[in-house]
């Protein structure tokens, strides 16, 4: 269920990611005037802070509405690149997790003071994003995807699950 609720199991092309995330873009944009105008109608300029603003619940929910959107729109990238995105996006999270926390630890690392991340860090997160826009996909139609190949472990009576076909490749190391 979550597979396909997170895009996991789903393909997206390299046209559709580009025009989805205009559409991302723009729809969060747009969301984010809203919430904007809606805080300077119902509160005066002067005394409005910043923090209050991030702490309203409909910030907040617009705040998890496009984490979620990002996320699932980059794992369906990924599968279609033909990567695996339980594997990938986990350990994109800790790489920028640990990048975050040597930039807090050795502030001569960081970009700046007003930022939380490593030049190296910056890089591999600009790598990661061409590779989404520009690797071409892995699969040239449903016909060479990788649940086609397990019928050839399982036969013509049954298919692995994607589950199991994912927990038989890290079992055995990689190796089909």
């Amino acid at each position: 269920m979550l597979g396909f609720l997170f895009g996991l199991n789903a393909r997206m092309g390299r046209l559709q990611f580009f025009l989805a995330t205009i559409v991302l873009a723009i729809v969060m944009t747009a969301i984010c005037f809203f919430i904007a105008m809606f805080a300077l109608r119902h509160a005066m300029p002067t005394m409005m802070r910043p923090e209050e603003l991030l702490q309203s619940p409909i910030t907040i929910v617009a705040i998890v509405l496009f984490a979620v959107a990002s996320f699932t729109l980059q794992s369906m990238r990924i599968r279609d690149i033909g990567w695996d995105p339980v594997c990938v996006v986990p350990l994109w999270i800790a790489f920028m997790f640990i990048d975050r926390l040597l930039a807090a630890k050795f502030p001569a690392l960081a970009i700046g003071q007003e930022h939380q991340g490593t030049v190296i860090g910056g890089l591999v997160n600009l790598v990661l994003m061409l590779i989404l826009y520009f690797w071409p996909s892995g699969y040239a139609d449903d016909a060479g995807s990788a649940l086609d190949t397990s019928s050839d472990r399982w036969g013509e009576a049954g298919r692995a699950s994607t589950a199991t076909d994912r927990f038989s490749r890290i079992s055995s190391g990689g190796r089909r």
